[in-house]
This record gives structure tokens, C-alpha cells and sequence, in this order.
């Protein structure tokens, strides 16, 4: 199964530009999609899950139409949205009893099987008779997954799922999702670089809803090796420091500022070598993007795109 995306845009009503031309092919596997808040992201996500239509392009999933066959899509589309909410006093087998309802499953034998696997495989099986308002961060995301597994779908969206999650939540609903996309398309829309690096073996990274690189993590990464450079500098030495090097990132420790640069040599013998990682190619995407820092508008389009 291949998920195709072509030339999709989308301005919304205040004038903001969501999306603007993306293109995109997506096989089975995990696939993430990287960008800051605001960068359209979500409004993507909710066009490829049929909650929103763009204002040109195209989007098949295999040789499904999404645009013109929602219907078709939908039966085997599995979604976690940004906000994924619950209803406190039902527990967790009741709410994916109902779920499988709405989604063909009538046969209550056939529903009651498929509520128990699902359980089991997101490892709440034990807890479904508890209420949904005592869950954590991670169980109601783990929740979150189940419910979108219901109906053996081909193509599961997860948007920003990480986010306030702690460590171990972090890691056990990463883990998930990898077993999941061995066999499936999933797509992890996050601005979290570290959830792409640890799962992903394909991204894309957008901002103000461009595409600025899609490609293999690793590669990527191996693209600016040895063109990386690490040096500690006094935060009142910053300034001068950021005007005649090509900053990639930077980050206080213990009074100073460790910075990372890029250059193809070592700019000089107080610098050091830097292995780099997949951070230090989302900022230096970034910084050749020639797109401004998301600014209020971008975060009202975001806002708007949560509300359509």
C-alpha cells in the first residue's frame, strides 16, 4: 500500500497559506513528519484523514481517491488526533465496544473478540474495566491507539502523540507504534526530533507548510557529517559570536553556551568536532528553509485546522 500526495494546498479564511504545494509518497513503515508548531502539520494530517478538503491537489491511498471516495478511506483509516479526549466515568471496554459499533462491527461476539485483542495488544487488558478519568498521559494515549486499530486499518495517523508524556510512557507508546508499522503505513506528525530519530526510517520536515526535506534520517544525518562544530561560549560573547559563524543550535550549561556551527572545515583550533545528529539536521533544514520563526498567524492557522 502507498499513500500519494500531490501538490496539496490550503489557505485558510484569515489569509494564512496552511499548506503550500506538498508532495509526498508514503510506503508502509513508520514515516515522520517534522516541524515546528504551526507549520501545518496538522492541517495535513486532517486533510489526509478526510476531516478538511485542500484548495488544490490530490491525495490516493493506493488507487483510492481520498478526496473523492471519503467513505472508502475512512474504513480503513485509523486516527489519533492532537486532542484526543474521553469520557471520564466509561471504562475502556465499553468505549472500544462502541468504537467497533460505529465502525461495522455488529455482531457482538465478532466486537467483544476484537475489543479483548485490541486491549491486550496496547497492554491494557488488565485496567478495562477502569474508569477512563483515572488513566494517565501514556494509557490514554495507548488508548488513543487502540481505538484507531479497530478495524484493521492500512493507514494509521498519529498527530503530535508524545507531547507531556513522561520517559517511560514516552518509550512504551514508541514501541507501539513500531510494532504497529511493520506491516502498515504510519505517520507520527510531531515537532519532537527525538521521537522521528528513535522509530522513523523515513521523514519529511515541513515549515509554514513547505516541505524543506523529506529523505532517510540516517542519511541525513550523514550528510553533514564532519561538517559540524562544537564550541562553549560566555553568553555575553554570544552575540558577536553568532555574526560571524553559522549557528545551528545552541544550549545554556552551566553559565555558558554550548554551539553547535556548520562549516565545511574547522573554522578554527578552539572548535571541535561534533557527531551529529538528527536535531542538527532539522535546524540546519530550517535555517536554509527561508521561512520566518512561526509567528501568531501560523498558530491561529494551526487553530483553525483543530476547529474545521
Amino acid at each position: 500500500m502507498q499513500l500519494t500526495i500531490s501538490d496539496v494546498s490550503k489557505t485558510y479564511s484569515n489569509g494564512v497559506r496552511a499548506l503550500d504545494g506538498v508532495s509526498l509518497t508514503i510506503g508502509n513503515g513508520m514515516f515522520g513528519l517534522l516541524g515546528p508548531n504551526g507549520s501545518g502539520k496538522t492541517t495535513l494530517m486532517r486533510t489526509i484523514a478526510t476531516l478538511q478538503e485542500p484548495d488544490t491537489g490530490s491525495i490516493h491511498l493506493g488507487a483510492v481517491d481520498i478526496l473523492e471516495n471519503q467513505h472508502a478511506v475512512r474504513s480503513v483509516l485509523g486516527y489519533l488526533p492532537q486532542d484526543f479526549g474521553v469520557y471520564p466515568n466509561v471504562n475502556a471496554e465499553t468505549l472500544l465496544g462502541y468504537i467497533a459499533t460505529l465502525k461495522g462491527v455488529t455482531r457482538s461476539s465478532e466486537r467483544d473478540a476484537i475489543v479483548e485483542f485490541t486491549l491486550r495488544h496496547v497492554n491494557l487488558w488488565d485496567e478495562r474495566r477502569r474508569r477512563l478519568g483515572t488513566f494517565s498521559g501514556g494509557m490514554k494515549q495507548r488508548l488513543g491507539i487502540a481505538q484507531a486499530l479497530i478495524g484493521d486499518p492500512k493507514l494509521i495517523i498519529v498527530d503530535e502523540p508524545t507531547a507531556g508524556l513522561d520517559p517511560e510512557e514516552r518509550t512504551r507508546f514508541l514501541n507501539l507504534l513500531s510494532a504497529i508499522g511493520e506491516n502498515i503505513i504510519v505517520i507520527l506528525s510531531t515537532h519532537i526530533v527525538e521521537d522521528v530519530a528513535e522509530v522513523c526510517g523515513r521523514m519529511a520536515i515541513i515549515r509554514e507548510g513547505r516541505l524543506l526535506h523529506t529523505g532517510d534520517p540516517q542519511e541525513a544525518i550523514d550528510a553533514i557529517r564532519g561538517k559540524v562544530w562544537k564550541k562553549s561560549v560566555a553568553r555575553d560573547e554570544l552575540a558577536a559570536f553568532e555574526q560571524h559563524h553559522s549557528v545551528i543550535s545552541k544550549r545554556l550549561r552551566r553559565g555558558s553556551h554550548v554551539v553547535h556551527v556548520l562549516a565545511d572545515s574547522q573554522p578554527d583550533s578552539s572548535f571541535d568536532g561534533a557527531d551529529p545528529d538528527l536535531k542538527d539536521v532539522y535546524f540546519v533544514t530550517l535555517g536554509n528553509g527561508g521561512a520566518r520563526t512561526a509567528n501568531a498567524g501560523d498558530r491561529q492557522a494551526a487553530g483553525a485546522a483543530q476547529g474545521r
